[in-house]
């Protein structure tokens, strides 16, 4: 079990490392997303402190990567935008967590499924260009 994990482990550093910057945001998107659906199961199943991980771990990745991504200088309003987003998702996840509430892990999901597919368009455009 330990190997299949390993290789797991090593498939997801080899995909990261080979990716370009369009895909790592869409990358840091799908886990995020990943982490809330994990956390609305384990709430579902009043399993609370793996909803805390799982809310710990989409917290990390919109604080840690998405918004840490930003480039205010380039990305102008947009940037600015997309920054004050993600401050209400991780808000969002927090109240979730604090609460035992399932809407807020909803409207989280909604909002990062929305950005996530309007960056999905963008990268589709890039490539086809």
């Amino acid at each position: 079990m330990r190997g299949a994990a390993a290789y797991g482990r090593v498939g997801v550093e080899s995909h990261v490392l080979s990716a370009s910057p369009h895909k790592l945001i869409a990358l840091l998107f799908e886990g995020a997303q990943k982490q809330i659906k994990a956390a609305q199961l384990h709430l579902e199943n009043g399993n609370i402190s793996e909803k805390g991980k799982a809310i710990g771990k989409a917290l990390d990745i919109v604080n840690q990567g998405l918004l840490a991504a930003l480039d205010k200088e380039k990305g102008g309003d947009i940037a600015l935008q997309l920054e004050q987003l993600y401050h209400y998702v991780s808000d969002l996840l927090l109240r979730a967590n604090l609460h035992n509430n399932a809407q807020f892990l909803e409207e989280a999901a909604r909002l990062l499924n929305d950005i996530g597919s309007a960056w999905q368009e963008i990268g589709s455009e890039v490539d086809g260009a």
